[in-house]
């Protein structure tokens, strides 16, 4: 059995998405979705691969590799910046603009806080002048003139990517493909370069990113550059999810898993310290959480509740909700 599938081969079944995680996670390509031919294998494939493990490998996805590797390089010059000069642009707005320095967040529930340090780019609007006002304005690196260009670049390209999935995800739970589309246009959206510094001392209770599920509908996660991510299978057991050629991470979050009443995984996963040989060595990571708009319902799915699964989440806000989980985590 092929350990690693492609859509369009054939169908997944839970033996090879369980064989797929044992050595990295299920493999997707978005042409199949594009192409009305192979939609409805990718639609399946996609919300199998959601519902019994939560994370899938996309590739043909949308991020060239030029434009990637230039904003690592982005990154890099930021993080390599003085803590002074790094500072200035630290974020006041609970965690959701700017500069978030070495040892603030922490996983829910886990005092100890996370070996990294972050920064955050939020929603650019276009054509609503009441959400432009209540998002939080971008910063602006001045020191590094490209920094806030190649980010809305990413962040431009990976929320196309998203819009896809999430209109995969619409078909599968038999709504309309379009269902959220209007729910996430000008979301509430995060693009967060992550740095991981050398490890320069025995860490005591930290990893570089504790045990946790994503607070937002699906995060999309350009390629890292190290190993170290692994995800919580049905067995209760760590498995590394290895890096994929020319693929991005999409993992579904906590608000479609509340969405969906727990019909979609929002799957528990960390990132793990490296072997002590490698703790001079840093670890570079992008993920792009899709929020929606700040008022739109986290209610779950009628389609999703019945007499055998009934409802499991009271009625919520996505900002009541983000705003709940952000004091959790030490960033409110």
């Amino acid at each position: 059995m092929d350990t690693v599938l492609k859509s369009g081969n054939k169908k997944l079944t839970f033996e090879t998405m369980q064989a797929a995680i044992d050595s990295g996670i299920p493999v997707l390509d978005l042409n199949d979705f594009l192409n009305p031919k192979t939609t409805s294998i990718f639609v399946h494939n996609i919300g199998e691969a959601f519902e019994e493990i939560g994370f899938i490998a996309l590739k043909n996805h949308g991020v060239t590799e030029e434009l990637l590797d230039e904003f690592y390089l982005a990154i890099e010059a930021f993080f390599n910046l003085p803590l002074e000069l790094k500072n200035k642009y630290k974020d006041n707005d609970g965690g959701q603009r700017g500069y978030t320095p070495f040892g603030i967040e922490h996983a829910k529930g886990k005092p100890a806080a996370d070996l990294k340090e972050f920064w955050h780019f939020g929603q650019w609007v276009e054509n609503d002048s009441d959400l432009e006002e209540f998002y939080p304005k971008n910063k602006v690196v001045q020191e590094l003139p490209k920094f806030n260009e190649l980010g809305k670049s990413i962040y431009v390209a990976l929320e196309k990517t998203a819009t896809h999935i999430l209109r995969a995800i619409a078909l599968h739970l038999s709504l309309e493909e379009n269902y959220f589309d209007e729910k996430i246009q000008n979301g509430n959206s995060i693009l967060r370069p992550i740095h991981y510094p050398p490890i320069t001392s025995e860490p005591i209770n930290s990893i570089r990113a504790g045990e946790h599920e994503d607070i937002n509908l699906i995060t999309l996660l350009v390629g890292a550059s190290a190993d170290g991510l692994q995800v919580l299978n049905k067995k209760e057991e760590w498995v590394p999810v290895t890096k994929v050629e020319d693929s991005i991470i999409i993992n579904v979050g906590d608000m479609l898993q509340r969405l969906t009443n727990n019909k979609l995984k929002s799957t528990t996963h960390r990132v793990v310290n490296p072997p002590k040989e490698k703790w001079n060595n840093s670890r570079y990571s992008i993920p792009f959480f899709l929020h929606p708009k700040p008022a739109v319902s986290l209610a779950c799915l009628e389609s999703c509740v019945d007499s055998e699964n009934p409802k499991q989440y009271s009625n919520i806000t996505a900002i009541d909700y983000l705003n709940e989980r952000l004091k959790e985590i030490g960033l409110k």
